[in-house]
This record gives structure tokens, sequence and C-alpha cells, in this order.
């Protein structure tokens, strides 16, 4: 019976090692893929995508009017009919001089950083040249990292306007707050509904309340009616021997009345813009009182890839609404993904490195336990191994610094597996169930404690809004879980069987 526990385990963790350092393929159309998922590596192993944002130095031609009053048309003017209008064309720079300062430069750099913050774009570097207002960015390359760059340098300038008249009715200084949320309709069917949820301020809250009351769906009703009058004159002459007066009488039938109801639809109808981009075209069916306004985006689906689209959608409209929009109007003036200075074959020789010196030490342990030393090395490979998938499989970003705590909490793993070991080994007789599980407990008690100051600190590492740092602490945090609860339920167990009579 313990001799099937033991070969049980050890089943088990050669199973583990062979799927972490191997994979598990399956048949994928006419090729073979590794279903294990890959590591999450950051910027500096895996290469960034490196944007730079250039100030806008073009022109936009507008047409005025006498008063100097922007006109807007549709149709492309001849000199003549400018001329005939008194209309006046000229060239209007994106980028005024009064706007180019340091202070939007910096601004501007805040709101692409917030951007991405809020698209979940944990980890990236931003910098400004005060001089030029260049702004460079570097994001890792993912499957979004297209939606994120289109993102960057749209200016994000809202606005409500009349669709008739072109009034601006309510812009970016109404909102308060963007994000998007999500509905399911009445039947099982009818799929999740995506919705741009945009709350306003107190002034703005005041306005979509005038708005939704002005702008609604209404019928106008015309009653016409038509009277016919009907005279009808009958004159009646008796004739005797005597004069008999000519009796006249008049008869009228009035007030029969036709009427009927002509129904007229109007609708005064806003328009939604971004950008000066027409979103939607749009009127109220009620008032608004709690100044919120959802959209939908898209329809009802129930189709996983669609529903995606709409949440892409929506998150990016939102992001670039709830920053604020941009004082300055940028051009993409790069868009190229670099390599890491650091390829595999650096890691690979790294990891060949490692391997060694942990061979040469895992052989020192049999040497000097026998036993109890070749199970704990069994045990040691399993830990590695279940490590490896633990940070996969917990979307652990690795950096170099990422590299270094899987390094330490090895080296960790080997102190605390070594300080079991020879506690049981300096025993009067070590082969004893007690004296093993005495020996095992107090291993823990002298190494925990000696291990809480590291332990405090790898915890803060992990909630620092920096990759470099919170990678390391991510690592060292599943690592030191991992040396206490794994050595517990495998290599403990080991050492307690095998002492069992």
């Amino acid at each position: 019976m313990k001799k099937v526990k033991i070969i049980t385990m050890i089943v088990l963790i050669i199973l583990i090692t062979m799927v972490s350092f191997f994979g598990v393929y399956t048949q994928v159309q006419n090729r073979m893929e590794n279903q294990v998922r890959n590591y999450a590596l950051d910027m500096d192993l895996d290469g960034a995508r490196y944007v730079r944002l250039s100030v806008n130095k073009e022109s936009t031609e507008v047409i005025k009017d006498a008063n100097g009053n922007e006109v807007e048309t549709d149709e492309e003017m001849t000199d003549e009919q400018l001329a005939e209008n008194g209309y006046t064309k000229e060239s209007v720079p994106n980028n005024s001089e009064d706007v180019l300062t340091v202070e939007n430069y910096e601004k501007s750099k805040k709101i692409i950083s917030e951007r991405l913050e809020s698209q979940g774009v944990g980890e990236y570097e931003i910098s400004l040249d005060n001089e030029t207002g260049d702004i460079l960015v570097q994001i890792p390359e993912n499957n979004t990292t297209d939606t994120f760059v289109s993102n960057m340098n749209t200016v994000g300038k809202f606005e409500i306007i009349d669709a008739d008249t072109k009034e601006v009715l309510m812009d970016n200084s109404d909102i308060k707050l963007v994000n998007v949320m999500y509905g399911s309709g009445s039947s099982t069917t009818s799929g999740t509904t995506v919705y741009l949820n945009i709350e306003f301020n107190k002034e703005g809250t005041k306005k979509l309340e005038e708005i939704s009351n002005t702008y609604v769906e209404s019928t106008d009703t015309t009653n016409t009616t038509s009277e016919n009058t009907t005279n009808t004159e009958t004159e009646n002459t008796s004739t005797d021997n005597t004069t008999t007066e000519g009796n006249t009488t008049e008869n009228t039938t009035s007030g029969e009345t036709d009427a009927t109801e002509d129904s007229t639809e109007t609708t005064k109808e806003i328009k939604l813009n971004i950008d000066d981009q027409e979103i939607m075209t749009t009127s109220f069916d009620e008032p608004i009182e709690n100044g919120k306004l959802q959209l939908s985006m898209g329809s009802a689906t129930t189709d996983v890839d669609t529903l995606q689209d709409n949440i892409s959608q929506a998150s990016s409209i939102a992001s670039v609404l709830d920053s604020g929009n941009l004082p300055i109007q940028y051009d993409i003036e790069s868009n190229e993904y670099i390599l890491s200075d650091i390829t595999n074959t650096h890691i690979a020789y790294l990891a060949l490195a490692v391997g060694i010196v942990l061979l040469i030490g895992l052989i020192i342990f049999i040497i000097r336990y026998r036993v109890n030393g070749l199970l704990s090395v069994i045990a040691f490979i399993g830990l590695v191994s279940f490590y490896l998938l633990v940070i996969r499989y917990t979307n652990v970003s690795v950096s170099i610094q990422g590299i270094v705590g899987i390094i330490v909490t090895i080296i960790l793993n080997y102190i605390f597996i070594n300080k079991i070991l020879s506690t049981i080994k300096k025993s009067e007789d070590s082969k004893k169930l007690e004296t093993v599980k005495e020996g095992i407990k107090e291993s823990y008690r002298e190494f925990f404690i000696k291990l809480i100051p590291i332990c405090l600190s790898v915890i803060v590492f992990c909630f620092i809004n920096w990759t470099t740092i919170s990678s390391f602490g991510m690592v060292m945090f599943w690592g030191i879980t991992l040396i206490a609860l794994y050595n517990y339920l495998i290599t403990a167990t080991m050492l307690k069987v095998k002492a069992e009579k």
C-alpha cells in the first residue's frame, strides 16, 4: 500500500512535467497545435508596438459669410458662386498657434494615458517631446493593439446638435461619466444588447431634460369641416270663383356636415456627433430626467463574435469620451512593431545555465539524504513544472524581473527542502514517522517566520502599477504560495509515507 501511494504521486508528477515542458498537442485542421497556454511576456521580452504621434500641421478650407460666420455646405462652390453669395474661402490651421503650448502637450499625453488604462492596457510607456509636442507610445503587441492605436489620436469632440439648424445643444463639458453596459431581452433567444451609457453632470442633466422634451416624435392633427346647404322654394296657387291670395312657402334644410381629420407626422431630431462624424440621428419617446443617455451598439445578439465586436466598439467610444477631448489634433506619424533585444536564444541559454546548476544541487540531495533525497528531488521537479503552468494560466506578465522571481523561487524552495531533510536527518531516529512529522513542522515554522518580511514586500509589489515590479511580485506570490501548499501536499506526504511501517 505504501508503494502504491508513492508510485501514484510519482506518476502524477511525471504527467504534470510532460504537460508543462512538452505540451499537449491536438490536430486542428491540417496541423498540430499545443493546447497549453503560452507565457504572457512583457514588452522587454516580447517586443512592442511603437506609435509616434505628431502635431497636425495641415489646414482646412472653410467658407465664411460677410459677418465672418462659418457656412456649412455639402456642395463644392465655385469662385463665382462664392462671390454671388458674398462668401469668402479661408485656409484655417487645424491647430492654431495659441493651442500649441507645453500645457496642452502635457494634457494630451495625460488623456492618451487615461484612454489606454480605461481600455485595459496595463503595460505601456509614453513619453513627450516638449519642444515639438510629439508623443511616443509603446504598448504590447496583441489582437487588440490596432484598436488601441486607432483611438490614440481621436480628438473626442462630442456634440449633440439640432438635425435641421445644426445648433450645438450639448458638448463634452456636459459629460460626467461614460461606460459600457449590457442588457438581455425578455426572450431567451433575443440575446444580449450592448449599451453606451453616457451620464451627464448637473448642468448637462438639465439640458438633456429640455432636449428630450423638445425633440420628440409628434403628430399634428388638422380638422376640416364641409357644410352643405339645400334651399327649396315651393309656390302654391289656387283658383276659385273668388280671388284667392297665393301663398308662398320657403323650406330651407341646413346643417348636413362632413368632418375629416388629416394627420401629419412631424419629428424634431438631434444628431450625435463625435469628431464631426455622425454616430446616429434620433428623437425621444419620453423626457429623460435622470441625466443618463443609453445608446444601443448594434442589435441584440447571441453570437459571441458579434457581441465582442459590439463591446469593443462601445468600449472604444467610452474611453475616448470619458477621458475628454484632445486639445491638439495629432497624426499617427509612425506605427511599427519592434522586437525585443532579448531573443529566445538568450532565454534558452539562461534556462540551460539554471538547469545545470539545479541538476547539480539535486544530485547533492540524493547523495546526502539517500531515499529521502530522491523522493524530494522528484517532488522538486513536479513543483517547478506545476509552477510554470500556474504562471501561464494566471496570466502573469513575465518580464526580465519576473524571470528573476522564478529563479529566486526555485532557490527558496531548494533551501526549504534542504531544511526539511537536514532537520529529519539530525534526529536520533530519522526513520520514525513521528520524527519525520516533527521535522516537517519545525521546518515550516522556522522557514516561513523568516520569510514574513519577503511575503509582505511581495504583496505590495503585486499592487504597484508598474509592470516590471508587479511582474516580479506576482511571480514571487505564486511561488511562495506553491512552496507552502505543494510541499505540504506532495513532498511532506511522500516523506511520511516512506516513514510508515
